[in-house]
């Protein structure tokens, strides 16, 4: 029986079939194809630009990275929840994620060729936010197709190979930014492969179909209210998002100036092929721990402890950056965070999905949790600036960031309803 041939109603049942290998690499893929075309402006190609635009301008590149990236993080924030709640009242006949991801990915796109040709800092502003705008549609109806279609004890490892995923594509972004010979070539590669990674999975896989009577009834009151997730209705979902954007933060404040720490404090006459090398390095032990892990956490049917002990580690390894600021301390940095990050991707993946409280909403709930990637984009820019620039610079940046990672670790221990 094909998807299409399926009753309406099993877009919003809870799903007990497996899925193959095929569906879970194809939708890896289309993972993966979106973070290229984020983090190949946000690792190098919108650095680059920062520091072309800077001069008389008024803004030093810090200032002025943390300023693009900032406004582009805002529009983050309103745009995932927004569009995965628009997917979960779509009827289209291609079912109601496809519709989003493909036109998500070609507006993400055509966005990163406006920035290809940006000329000042205005455009650059624009083009990002227009990328934010549109991949974020994308994406979210990436992330919702994994509780629409796995079954609970499988989400772990499903959410191992988006992972996977998920780094191969900010290697990918950062490498393709790096060897495309330029800042407009590397935002076209980007485009490119972005374009060409989604269409396996929109080519070949149907989607779930929502039959128009199971769709709820449309009020911008009820539209608009449905975005609150009361903490005190919900408190294991708030509790998981806390901790979702704690480590988030601690990881933005990691990445955001990683190029000039290399640069400026490190004095490396590379920065921009020894970021490819600690993003490679973190690749390769992330990818060594994200699959097995999430697997693991299936076989035992348990999800806190690993994110709790993945979380830890992160911050070990970030304290490192702070503590042995030379070369090798930032590989093996690198490398340790990547175990760390490995495990806690795929496994507090499945925890946020067995948190989700209301099948019809799962796009929008996501969308709601995923905001916990997006603020701290936001906040990051916020307290890195003033820190590197007045407060002590990029050694009590990482003590900072180790902190922040070490709390939202501890505070996994509050969610009761996931062992």
């Amino acid at each position: 029986m094909t998807t299409a041939d399926r009753a309406p109603a099993a877009a919003l049942a809870e799903p007990v079939e497996r899925v193959g290998r095929g569906w879970t690499s194809a939708l890896s893929l289309a993972n993966g194809a979106i973070w290229v075309g984020w983090y190949g402006p946000l690792q190098i190609l919108l650095a680059s630009q920062a520091e072309d635009f800077a001069p008389g301008s008024g803004m030093s590149k810090e200032t002025m990275l943390a300023w693009v990236t900032g406004v582009g993080a805002v529009v983050s924030l309103a745009a995932n929840p927004l569009f995965g709640a628009l997917s979960d009242r779509t009827t289209s006949a291609r079912g109601r994620r496809t519709p989003w991801i493909v036109a998500g990915t070609a507006g993400g796109s055509l966005s990163l060729l406006l920035l290809a040709g940006a000329d000042g800092v205005w455009t650059m502003a624009l083009g990002w936010c227009l990328v934010q705008l549109t991949l974020n549609a994308a994406f979210a109806a990436v992330t919702a197709a994994v509780p629409d279609r796995v079954p609970r004890l499988q989400r772990g490892s499903v959410g191992g190979w988006l992972g996977a995923a998920q780094i191969l594509g900010v290697v990918g972004g950062t490498g393709l930014a790096t060897a495309a010979g330029g800042v407009g070539a590397g935002y076209v590669a980007c485009a490119v492969f972005t374009t060409l990674g989604v269409l396996p999975y929109v080519l070949r896989y149907e989607d779930l179909r929502l039959a128009v009577a199971d769709r709820p009834a449309w009020s911008w009151r009820g539209f608009a209210a449905g975005f609150w997730l009361s903490p005190r209705r919900y408190p294991d979902l708030a509790w998981a998002w806390l901790t979702r954007f704690l480590m988030n933060l601690s990881n933005a404040l990691v990445l955001l100036y990683l190029l000039y720490y290399l640069r400026d404090r490190l004095h490396r006459s590379d920065p921009e092929q020894g970021v490819l090398i600690l993003t490679a390095v973190n690749g390769l032990t992330l990818l060594a721990t994200v699959v097995v892990g999430g697997a693991w956490s299936d076989r035992v049917g348990r999800r806190k402890p690993f994110v709790i002990w993945s979380g830890v580690l992160m911050a070990v390894a970030t304290a490192g950056l702070a503590l042995w600021q030379t070369w090798p301390g930032a590989v093996v940095a690198a490398a340790v965070l990547g175990v760390g990050f490995g495990v806690f991707t795929s496994v507090d993946f499945a925890l946020m999905t067995d948190v989700l409280p209301k099948a019809g909403d799962r796009g929008k709930d996501l969308g709601v949790i995923n905001v916990a990637n997006a603020l701290p984009q936001v906040a990051a820019p916020v307290l890195a600036a003033p820190v590197v620039t007045y407060l002590g610079g990029y050694r009590v940046l990482y003590l900072v960031a180790a902190a922040v990672g070490l709390a939202g670790a501890v505070l996994v221990g509050r969610i009761r309803s996931v062992d």
